[in-house]
Parts: structure tokens; sequence; C-alpha cells
């Protein structure tokens, strides 16, 4: 790849995965409470809609310019080769270099996104104070709790988004006789978007519980409830009296 594409994906990643973060933050803070495990409106509801805002604006910029420095480099790699260039293994570069750029992205991704869901299903707390609590109670492995189910949720992702997405661009460029217009890139990555969504959603309420949970080993709690490797919500998000969470507890 050269300096000036190099330049381009950064840049371009980068400005494209910042104003897409915030303009939809609303209705990311609307999927975290809805797929967390206390409920819709014990998270918060429709209040608070851009609580965690601060750590998306400030990890949206370099994630998305790490994945796709990272997608550009792997598909300018792979595509070198006379062989790799071929049109049927072009699904198979893509998927690669997405998963790849997934991998990457997640090393920066996943601090913000545990603080800023912590946040989303905490309103009452800000930013700054959730990643001092999660600093002070787990340290900084806290801050990356859920990267393996993270990478397990993005790399299927992407595997079904980037290569129906090409496809796409490439279908409908052949049909019309030209290049795409930035709208119809656009529609391409939205459908593709979109069935990726559908296809992993299981996977990505598996990872904002396991974000938003806290473990508690090492720790004592008042009530003792909790064993050492189980899992809590912070204080905030707790709910019920002691009697509530024995209940809960399998026998």
């Amino acid at each position: 790849m050269e300096r000036r594409e190099f330049v381009a994906s950064l840049v371009a990643g980068g400005s494209a995965g910042m104003c897409v973060d915030l303009t939809l933050f609303p209705l990311d803070t609307i999927k975290t409470r809805l797929q967390s495990q206390q409920g819709f409106y014990k998270a918060g509801g429709f209040r608070g809609i851009y609580a965690g805002v601060p750590s998306a604006a400030i990890g949206s910029f370099p994630n998305a310019a790490a994945f796709f420095v990272t997608y550009e480099c792997t598909k300018s790699l792979l595509g070198a080769g006379e062989v790799l260039a071929a049109p049927h293994v072009a699904p198979v570069t893509h998927m690669l270099a997405a998963s790849l750029g997934e991998i990457v992205a997640c090393l920066i991704r996943v601090p913000t996104e545990v603080v800023k869901q912590r946040t989303q299903a905490s309103p009452s707390s800000t930013t700054y104070q959730m990643l001092l609590a999660t600093l002070r109670e787990e340290g900084v492995r806290g801050l990356y709790r859920g990267y393996r189910s993270t990478v397990l949720r993005e790399i299927p992702f992407s595997l079904v988004q980037f290569p129906l997405w090409e496809y796409l661009k490439t279908l409908w460029s052949w049909r019309q006789g030209h290049t795409l217009y930035s709208w119809q890139a656009a529609v391409c990555g939205a459908f593709a978007g979109a069935v990726a969504a559908f296809v992993t959603t299981p996977l990505d309420v598996a990872k904002t519980r396991i974000m938003l949970a806290k473990s508690v080993c090492g720790q004592h709690t008042e009530d003792n409830l909790h064993q050492c490797g189980r899992f809590h919500l912070p204080g905030s998000l707790r709910e019920g009296p002691p009697l509530v969470a024995v209940a809960a507890r399998p026998l």
C-alpha cells in the first residue's frame, strides 16, 4: 500500500467511524439497555440517552482508523499475487482482511466499549467516574473484560458484512457499467451491515452482558453472597435485596 492510500484509509476510516458512532449513539444506548440483564427501564430507559458519549468520542476515531488501515493493508498484501487476485478468491481475501482488522481494532475498541456500556446502563454515573471505578475495582484488566467475546462477535460480523458489501458493490457497478456513486456504496454497506447484525445479535448480547459484569474475586462484599469467580453488576446496576440474590443463585 502506498503512503497516500495509507493516509487516506487512516483519515477516511477514522472520520467515518466517528461520524457513525456519534450520530447513532442514542440507538446504541437503547440497544445496550435492552440487552442488559436488569432490563431496559432499570438500566435507565430513555433517560440520559447520551450517557457514555465521551468514551465513544475518544475511541471511535482511532478504533475505526486501526480497522480500515489493517483491512486495506491486508487486502493489498493478499491481492498482490496473481493467484490471490483471482475473482473467486476475493471473498476469502476480504474475510481474512476483515478478521485481522477486527482483532487489531478491538485492542482500542474494548476499553472504550466497557466504559461506554457501563455508563449507558448506569446513567447516574459519569464516564470519568465509571472509568475510575473500573480501574479501582478491577485494574487495567477490567477494561479488557469481554475482549475475547468481542472478537468472537466482530469476526463473524465482518465475515458476513465485508464480503457481502464488496460483492454488492461489484455487482451493482457491473450492471450499471461504471463505478458506484457514494450513496450507492452506502446503500450496499447498510444492507450488508443489517444482514451481519441480524446474524450476530446473540453474540452481541453475550458480549454486552460480559462487559457490564464485574468480577468480585478477591473482594469482600457486605452480604458475602458472591463467590470468587462469579460476576455481578456494578453497584448502581445491582437490583433486589440479598434474599433475591440468594434465590437467584443455582443450587
